[in-house]
């Protein structure tokens, strides 16, 4: 069964009275991917941060249900907080790779949630671990560079070993954070050929904020447009006109 992600009346103001996000009300089932599209500054970042409580929300619920399991993400804190992060992966934008560790090493970072800290420091983790990092290192076309440096490898690289890390936690639930933004048109299709297999594979539910409108209609299920801090549109790729995206995104001489 996948989990679940029920986001009730959202709020977040990084400025009393400024909120950026607006009563965000959103309901996540299933697997597949979800793409939030909507113009910069709007609050794509920050709901997918204040998910996984790297930003903390000013009002508002984050359920994650997984079976019988289920956490309010911004009342848990100390231990149960850190049960709950281990059960959402996060994709970033500028990769957040330990340059000065090897491909292995970093992915096996993936296990820390899981991992007593004095087992942690001493690199000790276990055999099935180093099992599933390899297997993951095969999918995603790097089992030559497991003993590579982090700061050697590409662009496209580093974002494959950054999926590959995520799902090394073995989530419920995977963030994607503007995967794409910082790579080139054919390497951008193919992280998000990549992401979407594996999280297919293993019923992983996505949620992915990006700008390329084309690229989110080819691989997400459902899509949801935001401006100015709130939803403003929820369908699928085929039910996305032009005049929808002016209204997420404003005008329409930038429309082809």
């Amino acid at each position: 069964m996948s989990a679940q992600l029920s986001i009730q009346d959202l709020t977040k103001s990084y400025q009393a009275g400024i909120p950026v996000l607006k009563g965000i009300n959103l309901e996540i089932t299933g697997d597949g991917v979800t793409a939030i599209i909507g113009p910069s500054g709007t609050g794509k970042s920050t709901l997918l941060r204040c998910i996984n409580r790297l930003v903390e929300p000013t009002s508002g619920r984050v359920l994650l249900i997984n079976g019988e399991t289920s956490f309010d993400l911004v009342k848990v804190r100390g231990r149960t907080l850190r049960r709950a992060r281990r059960q959402v992966g996060m994709v970033f934008q500028e990769y957040n790779l330990v340059e000065r560790l090897t491909v292995m090493e970093n992915l096996l970072t993936g296990r820390l949630g899981y991992t007593p800290a004095w087992k942690a420091w001493l690199r000790w983790f276990e055999a099935s671990d180093i099992d599933r990092a390899y297997d993951l290192l095969q999918k995603v076309g790097l089992s030559q560079l497991a003993n590579q440096r982090a700061d050697a490898l590409s662009g496209g690289q580093r974002q494959r070993v950054g999926i590959a890390r995520a799902l090394m936690q073995k989530p419920d639930l995977l963030l994607a954070d503007e995967p794409t933004s910082s790579l080139d048109p054919k390497t951008s299709v193919e992280i998000m050929e990549l992401m979407t297999e594996l999280t297919q594979a293993e019923g992983i539910p996505v949620v992915i904020n990006m700008h390329d409108v084309e690229l989110a209609k080819r691989f997400a299920h459902r899509i949801i447009g935001m401006s100015d801090g709130r939803i403003v549109f929820d369908g699928t790729s085929d039910q996305l006109t032009p005049e929808h995206l002016k209204s997420i995104y404003g005008g329409e001489s930038w429309l082809i």
